[in-house]
């Protein structure tokens, strides 16, 4: 069992739930992503995704696209970011999570990539547009390295499309909670409720919702539903915006203690 498997194996017997923060490795500088990644994990967060910046991310929207190009223009690699993770795994034993496309996955190779995020200390990986029908190669190169491979299951996928992401998934589900790209919302979807018990129905592996999710609110209504919440647009402009400024790991903890207040006594 991976580190991600055991974060919720503890979590459910505390009764708590857990913050899953996304953030652009790279962003704005490689160097700087570990202190970064501290600053959430002091303030509450359970579970960290590493994005690695593609040119060409379909699934992300405007916020998280551009800091994808600030960390391309800032010179990190799939390979930099497993550097960052290694540096992380010196630092800390948190769940540390690869969220990243096919096309990188593909060039850099299936088996070298299972190996060396192993080796770096990553504990699974999310390919955002590999498709689950034609993922055994993958699942197989990542299963045999001791990695989770975690799918997206959406409010349009089909029900042979949730029993397989079900199947092939291990640490967790990732649930998206509306159709589009990532993004800050004002309130949930409602498309988001009738995924869950869909996907809870076929599966006992642990759910986490994601996109849109941006407001210690958002954590709260969520929080009877699913056993994760995912944060990420939210963490990447707080970034953006203040990139140069020497506080910034300050106010990304005391950010996400926020959030992670939404759970409320579950926390």
């Amino acid at each position: 069992m991976t580190r991600i498997g055991r974060m919720f194996e503890e979590r459910k017997r505390a009764g708590r739930k857990s913050l899953i923060a996304y953030l652009t490795a790279g962003d704005p500088t490689p160097e700087r992503t570990p202190a970064l990644v501290e600053a959430l994990l002091r303030g509450g967060a359970d579970l960290i995704e590493l994005g690695v910046p593609f040119s060409d991310p379909i699934a992300d929207g405007p916020v998280i696209q551009r800091a994808g190009e600030r960390a391309l223009k800032a010179g990190t690699s799939l390979r930099s970011v497993l550097e960052i993770a290694c540096e992380i795994r010196q630092r800390s034993e948190a769940p540390l999570l690869l969220f990243t496309y096919l096309n990188p996955v593909l060039r850099y190779g299936l088996e070298r990539l299972a190996r060396d995020a192993a080796q770096a200390g990553i504990d699974g990986c999310l390919l955002t547009d590999a498709s689950v029908e034609e993922a055994h190669e993958y699942i197989g190169a990542m299963h045999g390295q001791g990695l989770d491979t975690v799918f997206l299951a959406a409010p349009t996928s089909t029900p042979r499309r949730l029993e397989l992401v079900a199947r092939y998934s291990t640490g967790f589900v990732y649930l998206v909670s509306r159709t589009g790209v990532t993004g800050e919302q004002d309130s949930l979807s409602g498309a988001a409720a009738p995924l869950v018990r869909a996907m809870r129905a076929i599966t006992d592996l642990p759910l986490a919702v994601g996109f849109g999710i941006s407001k210690p609110e958002h954590v709260a209504e969520l929080a009877s539903q699913v056993d994760a919440v995912v944060v990420g647009s939210t963490f990447v402009r707080l970034i953006e915006r203040n990139s140069d400024n020497p506080s910034l790991e300050i106010q990304l903890e005391s950010f996400t203690r926020e959030l992670k207040h939404g759970f409320g006594a579950q926390a």
